[in-house]
């Protein structure tokens, strides 16, 4: 019986890796077919990356919504283990990470491996957050009359978030992981120049008990996209941070389309030349508050 000869040593092809978006719980293709070059910080060109249409944008949009009843619905404690299994799984894949974000960032290696490690660290704190943050934002009301009257933040539902477009990954962790711990959904348009870092975490939160659709990634243009979810009547919410860097649309003008459906908007930080918040900075629950919700409720005492 033949046998088909090995290859000779030193002639065998790398398998090149398809970059694709991540929604639903799955990977697909943009539905238009386009790709854009990805070049790293010494201009090579490192990977062909997809580029999602408004199309995909209402795809992720729908993931979203489906996934919000779910999530939403899960307990604090749930969220929190969730969460906590995404960190596990960024540790474990600390070095392919880091390279990652060395070329797109042109970082050294130490300083990759610093932001990968904060970026755990970040995953870790948001996890501790899910049972607590509606004790810290809710409170009872006194009031006049035998009532009690309780205030309960409460999960948006699907938020729309412009990820910072210069930190690829510690600045994308920073933006996503306090929307899916109040129980919200996103749909995030990641870094245009720098997306591999958010390829691969979507990888990670694909094997981390992240139920599909709670967390949607694009990769593509914020300025093409962000009209189309600032004016989606199926979006609650609206994270500006990386439309800092935009110049047309501006920020303001995304932030008047959002108007026109009541989305709460989350503005960029006020820096200048389209600087970016210093990610490396303690983070705070600012940013959970800012995709929540109070209701309030009144009951009768008990005589």
């Amino acid at each position: 019986m033949s046998q088909t000869p090995a290859a000779p040593a030193g002639e065998r092809l790398d398998v090149r890796k398809t970059y694709k978006l991540y929604v639903g719980g799955s990977f697909p293709r943009s539905e238009s077919g386009r790709t854009y070059a990805v070049h790293g910080a010494d201009g090579r060109v490192l990977a062909q990356a997809a580029l999602a249409s408004r199309k995909d944008a209402r795809d992720a949009v729908v993931a979203a919504r489906s996934a919000v009843a779910k999530w939403s619905g899960a307990t604090a404690y749930n969220r929190g283990q969730v969460l906590y299994r995404v960190a596990e799984m960024l540790e474990g894949r600390t070095a392919q990470l880091a390279d990652l974000v060395e070329q797109a960032e042109g970082v050294s290696a130490a300083d990759a491996r610093a932001q990968v490690a904060a970026a755990v660290d970040r995953w870790v704190w948001y996890a501790g957050w899910t049972d607590k943050i509606a004790q810290v934002a809710g409170n009872a009301n006194p009031v006049a009359g035998p009532y009690f009257n309780l205030s309960v933040p409460e999960p948006t539902g699907v938020v729309a978030v412009l990820a910072p477009q210069r930190s690829s990954l510690l600045g994308l962790t920073s933006v996503v992981a306090p929307v899916v711990a109040t129980g919200c959904t996103c749909v995030v348009v990641t870094s245009f120049e720098r997306p591999l870092p958010a390829v691969a975490l979507g990888e990670v939160l694909a094997t981390s008990d992240v139920p599909g659709g709670v967390v949607n990634l694009l990769t593509g243009s914020a300025a093409e996209l962000g009209p189309w979810l600032a004016s989606h009547r199926d979006v609650d919410a609206l994270d500006l941070t990386g439309a800092a860097a935009l110049t047309d649309p501006t920020w303001g003008g995304l932030e008047a389309a959002a108007a026109d459906t009541l989305t709460r908007v989350l503005r960029p930080a006020d820096l200048p030349d389209g600087e970016e918040p210093d990610w490396t900075a303690a983070p705070d629950p600012r940013r959970m508050l800012a995709v929540m919700e109070t209701k309030t409720v009144w009951h009768p005492k008990g005589r």
